[in-house]
């Protein structure tokens, strides 16, 4: 059974999801990035895949791309790190990139590597789920990853609705209309609670704008789960290489 549809049916709410920035701090940080998420008990690891146009992405996770574009990680180390580590790791492994990406690396590629990896699942906010209903559906399900379309505080009632049937991961809820980690705790209330309202069927996590124990409390009164990206990227900024403490201890106060 695919690791995230195995979570979700053992654990349905007060999930937490790290995102770490492939090859950052250093190049060689991410597998045990990957091992210490893993020991410590995160629910979901979201890997992000550096890119050098992102869309979504603020200040933090763009300079963390930057500097590992600098450092030399490609698609291809990246998937021989996951390989390395694949049957160590017991939370799903999620993806995060841009289409671009993925079709320039070739689709069938790129999803056939994920599977023989440990991946369980992918999100490219720039892939309109119509695109990937129509023309891409088969093939993420021929090597079982699971899908997750964003939501924003733009996003329609009527397309909230359509994007959590298109969904196979989770529904990812974008707190505010801001790029991730422009502004820490800048929550739509009115819109989560909107989204809450729609009773979606599909397991639905917030991200964007949380990095402290009472926005994860926040995020969880809302919705199945919090996602944590900027405020992750910031800890191992300052680990001054201490990842495995700083993990640990951060994780700790989050709990």
């Amino acid at each position: 059974m695919n690791k995230l549809e195995q979570l979700f049916g053992q654990k349905s709410n007060n999930l937490i999801t790290i995102y770490t920035t492939a090859g950052y701090p250093n190049l060689s940080d991410t597998p045990v990035i990957l091992r210490e998420l893993d020991k410590n008990n995160v629910d979901i690891i979201e890997v992000g895949i550096p890119y050098s146009d992102p869309l979504a992405d603020g200040p933090t996770i763009q300079a963390t791309s930057e500097k590992a574009l600098a450092n030399g990680m490609t698609l291809d180390i990246l998937f021989e790190q996951l390989k390395s580590v694949q049957n160590e790791i017991s939370a799903p492994i999620v993806l995060m990139g841009y289409y671009n990406q993925v079709m320039t690396f070739g689709l069938e590629k790129f999803l056939q590597n994920c599977q023989e990896t440990g991946v369980s699942g992918l999100i490219l906010p720039d892939m309109p789920y119509e695109i990937y209903l129509a023309q891409h559906k088969d093939l993420f399900e021929k090597y079982d990853q699971k899908v997750t379309f964003l939501i924003t505080p733009l996003t329609s009632e009527k397309r909230i609705k359509e994007i959590n049937d298109a969904t196979s991961g989770f529904v990812y809820i974008v707190s505010s209309s801001a790029t991730t980690g422009a502004a820490q705790s800048n929550y739509n209330e009115d819109f989560l609670a909107k989204v809450k309202s729609l009773g979606l069927t599909k397991p639905h996590q917030i991200g964007f704008g949380i990095s402290t124990k009472e926005d994860v409390q926040k995020a969880w009164s809302f919705a199945n789960g919090a996602i944590i990206g900027s405020a992750f990227l910031r800890v191992l900024e300052k680990s001054e290489g201490n990842i495995s403490d700083s993990i640990k201890n951060y994780l700790t106060e989050l709990k």
